[in-house]
């Protein structure tokens, strides 16, 4: 499951927060007005990705047909402000694995940012000497950009993400483990596009 755009969730707290403002569910032509979008085709583009996500769908019951929450997306969890969407996890040198269905989690608002944030599941060792280990949440920035010296979440070749440290050059981009028994990994900038910067950590001591 694709991670959702800043864009997508800018469209989606919109939707949520003025949810009961609308006598009916708002059309494209409406939706567009009032997200100032000048674009009926871009809106079009990220409310399929938003009915992929299964948080709105389309509905037929007035003339114009328009665009609603779906029931997942009014569950309480999801209006909670404190919740953000557990993606899936994430590990070395693999994809991040999504889950079937977007669950949330409740996130205290110190690890958070006032921009669109995800939460992931570490898998693995490679960033332990960050402190980061094996089961823990991480609380990600949506961004495509970040600083040298930052961690990010690095999708490698539009097929593997990982959690790294990133160091950037013109020539060439490094992602650095935070484990001194494993080797960084060099890639051409192109190779490398960056999904979100950690801003947050969280983990349960509780054993299973």
């Amino acid at each position: 499951m694709a991670v959702l755009t800043r864009r997508q969730l800018e469209i989606f707290n919109f939707l949520r927060d003025n949810y009961e403002s609308f006598a009916c569910p708002p059309s494209l032509d409406e939706l567009c007005s009032a997200l100032n979008m000048s674009s009926r085709g871009s809106l079009y583009k990220h409310i399929l990705a938003l009915i992929n996500a299964e948080l709105v769908e389309s509905f037929v019951g007035n003339k114009q047909g328009g665009i609603r929450l779906t029931p997942k997306a009014l569950n309480n969890e999801i209006a909670n402000e404190q919740s953000l969407p557990f993606i899936g996890c994430i590990a070395a040198g693999k994809p991040i694995e999504a889950l079937a269905n977007t669950r949330y989690m409740t996130v205290p608002q110190v690890l958070k940012t006032n921009k669109p944030c995800y939460v992931l599941q570490v898998k693995g060792d490679s960033m332990i000497d960050a402190g980061i280990f094996d089961g823990d949440w991480v609380v990600i920035e949506q961004r495509d950009y970040a600083n040298n010296g930052e961690i990010v979440v690095a999708l490698i070749d539009n097929s593997e993400a990982t959690l790294k440290y990133i160091e950037q050059s013109a020539e060439q981009v490094l992602l650095l483990p935070a484990n001194s028994s494993m080797a960084a990994m060099s890639y051409r900038p192109e190779q490398v596009n960056i999904q979100g910067v950690l801003v947050g950590q969280m983990r349960s001591y509780r054993s299973h």
